[in-house]
């Protein structure tokens, strides 16, 4: 029976690869942008803000609409918007009156699919069947790491092959992975989230439960901590070491990408052997010295090589709140999927925000705004703890029955 599953597995695993690409693809472009459209850079920056934006509030709408339409509909259709911002990219700017305007519609297009892609693929991996949940779970989303890494690497090489200035045909280039793996999901089984019979607690009954509250403030602090140091960390390294744009993108966020994605990978391997709480309980104590080191030690070489260490430490956070989550509530259903994205996907806007605001308050001195984040990690680990006591309270109850 789990053989039947096997393509639907990596359909998702791919699934994840292209969420990876709508958010990482553009961000290289954005100074091409600025040299061929004449946009001001102020302007261009605005379009992260809003494909995380309209992610998150695609996370709140998709709650009320992927029950009703199905979970194999709301996959094709999430790739098939991805994959049209993408061909939209190198398209609308020349279209448009205004080239800006362009842009921001082609990214809207894709942020909706990856917003969707959120919503669906984890939920559907947790339902097939598998030895292991935990594994599955965090090998899925190591394959954002390794979507990330691959689009910086590929898109990079072609660069320097072909030059930016051809940047529309990579642009089609990537587009062919939605449009491909939205076919697959036209064929794989999609297995059923909930027993027949069945129905998924509605949002009000999920925010009425404490332990949920506690998986979504979890999920906003796993957010938080991936985002707070890897949105950084290029500015870090190129301040810090006075290195290029490009040698900056390496030593950064690709480096951080990699260890990130071999935590996961790691525990996707070897889950079945290491306790979750306690992986997640010294990841998180991992992570805050990760910060403490950044922040702290006056070496600009150590503070960078502690910002790759921090992606080795986050790996865990995201994934493995997902697979408490499903574990705690099995009735959660979709909404409980959507509104956890929801959370993580607040993390990763409000986690920069604030080390950007905090830094600015001080001169633009980066390192003060990042020990400021470093309350994430240490909420995350109170969470983690909490719902460790809790698990055990529960336990002690079972056995004296």
């Amino acid at each position: 029976m789990k053989n039947q599953y096997n393509r639907t597995i990596t359909a998702c695993f791919a699934g994840y690869i292209v969420q990876a690409i709508v958010n990482n693809f553009a961000p290289l472009l954005f100074l091409t942008f600025q040299r061929t459209y004449g946009i001001p850079l102020s302007r261009i920056t605005m379009l992260v803000t809003v494909n995380f934006g309209v992610q998150l509030l695609t996370d709140i709408f998709s709650v009320g609409f992927v029950d009703k339409i199905g979970y194999r509909a709301s996959m094709v259709i999430a790739h098939a918007l991805s994959a049209a911002g993408l061909i939209a990219l190198p398209l609308l700017p020349e279209l448009f009156p205004n080239p800006f305007a362009g842009i921001l519609s082609a990214v809207i297009l894709y942020a909706i699919g990856g917003g969707l892609l959120e919503v669906l693929v984890s939920p559907v991996v947790e339902a097939c069947p598998s030895d292991n949940k935990e594994k599955a779970m965090s090998m899925l989303h190591s394959f954002y790491c390794w979507g990330h890494v691959g689009v910086v690497a590929f898109s990079t090489l072609f660069f320097q092959i072909f030059g930016v200035d051809n940047w529309r045909m990579i642009a089609f280039i990537w587009a062919l992975v939605p449009l491909y793996n939205g076919a697959v999901f036209t064929k794989v089984p999609i297995p059923a989230l909930m027993k027949e019979g069945e129905k998924g607690l509605s949002v009000g009954a999920l925010f009425s439960t404490r332990i949920f509250l506690v998986l979504f403030v979890m999920m906003v602090c796993a957010g938080a901590s991936e985002q707070s140091v890897s949105q950084w960390a290029s500015t870090f390294a190129e301040k810090g070491l006075g290195i290029s744009k490009m040698a900056g993108d390496l030593a950064g966020p690709m480096a951080f990408a990699v260890l990130m994605g071999l935590s996961r990978a790691f525990y996707g391997k070897y889950g079945d052997k290491i306790h979750l709480d306690r992986f997640m309980i010294y990841s998180s104590l991992l992570c805050i010295a990760s910060y403490l080191c950044i922040s702290l030690v006056p070496i600009p070489q150590i503070s960078l090589l502690a910002c790759a260490i921090c992606g080795l430490s986050v790996g865990i956070m995201w994934p493995g709140t997902f697979s408490r989550a499903a574990a705690a509530i099995p009735r959660g259903g979709t909404a409980m999927f959507a509104l956890l994205a929801l959370g993580g996907d607040l993390g990763c806007s409000g986690g920069p925000t604030l080390v950007g605001s905090i830094s600015g308050l001080f001169e633009d001195n980066l390192k003060i705004g990042i020990f400021v984040a470093a309350i994430f990690p240490v909420m995350l680990l109170a969470g983690i703890l909490l719902l460790s006591k809790s698990r055990e309270k529960n336990c002690g109850k079972k056995a004296a029955h």
